[in-house]
């Protein structure tokens, strides 16, 4: 399945750099340099981190957190529904 059409990334490419230990990627931007490419709109960065705390738990490794900074697209999603006042 594809997941990334900017790049036409696809849920198995995604898998095949997930490698538990110290080289596996953190982060979707991660995935994206470990395939050769770099994100460009951002709306498959919650698919790809999905797919890579799902493969990583089949390893039998722990997930990777999710950035707490505020400056992935899933924490901004969050921020932009919080109500403000």
């Amino acid at each position: 399945m594809i997941v990334c059409s900017c790049n036409i990334l696809s849920d198995g490419d995604v898998k095949g750099c997930m490698k538990p230990g110290p080289d596996c990627p953190r982060s979707p931007a991660q995935v994206y340099r470990c395939l050769g490419c770099s994100p460009n709109c951002g709306r498959c960065a919650r698919t790809i981190r999905d797919i890579m705390d799902k493969a990583l738990a089949d390893a039998g490794a722990a997930p990777v957190a999710a950035c707490q900074r505020g400056c992935c697209p899933a924490s901004l999603e969050k921020v932009a529904a919080e109500p403000h006042l």
